[in-house]
């Protein structure tokens, strides 16, 4: 891939984050207290934009941080937010708060889950509820995507699974046209629609179809159906890459008795371990 691919130039970024967020030129130069031409100046490569200026660009724009650190890397400076690895020592404190989160939400799962939707840590009772659903399999894939699209994984437990399907397709469209610089999202979206039963027009974002403000999922298992509804938790104001990609999400029970089958597991695991 060559460097302008990896990195294009900040004409290009501009011009698509002003189509994206639906901003003309001089829109952009009002709300970021530059003047018109000076901005035309910097989409065409004519003058150069200090750190202060771009910054103000991407508030403006609402950029993620990883669409801000290549926002300063196509104007030549270096990336402005870190990306650190959730297992590095510097997130030591970030990890704690994770884990007293996910921890908290027991009896019932809770997933951490980066930008592409790969599984950084789960509770127990995420567990639990995985091996009952499974029979005790393991699933082959740590991307709950897939685990959701490939029929030999939990795809084939879901009850509703086209329902849950669309909306997990509307999602990664979202992030997709959130992120237009980052094509990770694209081919993650191409992988899953190459799963057997996925229609082809999910390929498109539909932008006029609202979803469900809250949908329900529900697995088939040996001690009936189970139903979960899910929240989701971000970091506010992060000044790290991964925390601001980073969410947290926890399943509650949709009935009754899907509580108590959860509170059962947990009960039956203290048992055997001898708690």
């Amino acid at each position: 891939m060559s460097d302008a691919m990896r990195h294009p130039p900040i004409g290009h970024l501009l011009r698509e984050w002003r189509g994206l967020r639906r901003l003309s030129q001089l829109d952009l130069a009002l709300e970021s207290g530059i003047s018109t031409r000076h901005l035309s100046y910097i989409e065409t490569g004519k003058a150069q934009a200090g750190r202060g200026v771009l910054a103000r660009i991407a508030d403006v724009l609402a950029m993620p941080l990883r669409e801000r650190n290549a926002l300063m890397v196509a104007a030549g400076y270096a990336p402005h937010y870190a990306e650190t690895a959730f297992d590095a020592p510097a997130l030591d404190m970030m990890r704690r708060a994770v884990g007293l989160i996910v921890a908290h939400q027991e009896p019932y799962p809770a997933f951490v889950l980066d930008r592409y939707w790969n599984v950084l840590q789960v509770n127990d009772g995420a567990i639990r509820v995985n091996d009952l659903v499974m029979s005790g399999r393991r699933s082959p894939h740590g991307n709950i995507l897939h685990q959701v699209f490939d029929p030999a994984d939990i795809r084939a437990f879901i009850v509703n699974w086209e329902e849950v399907a669309e909306k997990f397709i509307r999602h990664l469209h979202q992030e997709i046209a959130a992120s237009p610089g980052d094509g990770r999202g694209q081919a993650l979206l191409e992988d899953i629609l190459r799963y057997p039963g996925v229609p082809k027009d999910w390929l498109h974002r539909d932008a006029l179809g609202a979803p469900s403000p809250i949908l329900t999922m529900t697995f088939r298992s040996s001690r009936g159906e189970l139903s979960f509804f899910e929240t989701i938790t971000t970091f506010s104001t992060p000044r790290n890459v991964t925390l601001d990609e980073m969410r947290i999400d926890c399943a509650f029970p949709a009935d009754d008795h899907t509580a108590a089958v959860c509170a059962a597991l947990a009960a039956e695991a203290r048992a055997t371990n001898g708690h």
